[in-house]
């Protein structure tokens, strides 16, 4: 079980409006270049989820500091030109930046891609936006939480789950075969072989 490639999307329609299915991606870590090109330091080990559009909205920071990127000045919308891997991130230009100093002016800003620009995943393949709030039961039916995120460890992910008890400590449970019998998407609910005790 793993998360699925996303190749690059098709550019369609110019509204800048953020579409009600954004999925944050990614964050910008600075300027690159002397042409206008940013890095972004995407959520995921897998950064494919920066290439399954050309079409990338724009949000401040949820706490901008005073060096921050000021949401008046901030594109909604950047129309993606290129976008590669490069070291830990990503770099991209984009139409709306045609200098350095637009891009030094979004660091910090996040990023965010439509969830219905990402293709199909294949067989046992699940996005981690789609993971985020399911319900989680183990064999003998008990309810250990809802996923409320996953953790990136390089082999694997790991779920996290938290608990009815809003004082109980996150369960941790690694996102393979060996531990997760069942994703059930439309039923919003993942099947585990996870022992109760355990998660007290």
């Amino acid at each position: 079980m793993n998360a699925a490639s996303l190749p690059a999307g098709p550019d369609v329609g110019d509204t800048p409006a953020m579409p009600a299915d954004a999925v944050e991606v990614g964050r910008v870590m600075g300027a690159w270049g002397i042409k206008g090109g940013i890095k972004v330091k995407p959520f995921a080990a897998d950064p494919q989820a920066l290439f399954a559009s050309k079409r990338w909205f724009v949000q401040p920071p949820e706490t901008p500091g005073p060096r921050g990127p000021k949401a008046a000045l901030l594109p909604t919308l950047l129309k993606v030109l290129s976008a590669k891997e490069q070291g830990d991130g990503v770099v991209a230009t984009a139409h709306e930046l045609p200098d350095r100093n637009a891009a030094e002016a979004l660091q910090g800003a996040r990023i965010f891609v439509s969830r219905a620009s990402f293709p199909t995943p294949d067989e046992g393949e699940f996005y981690w936006v789609d993971l985020i709030g399911l319900a989680v039961f183990n064999r003998q039916g008990v309810a250990l939480g809802d996923v409320v995120g996953l953790i990136e460890t390089g082999p694997h992910c790991v779920l996290r789950i938290q608990p009815a008890e809003a004082a109980a400590p996150e369960v941790l449970i690694p996102f393979v075969d060996a531990y997760v019998d069942s994703v059930d998407l439309p039923g919003r609910r993942i099947a585990v072989d996870w022992d109760a005790e355990d998660a007290a």
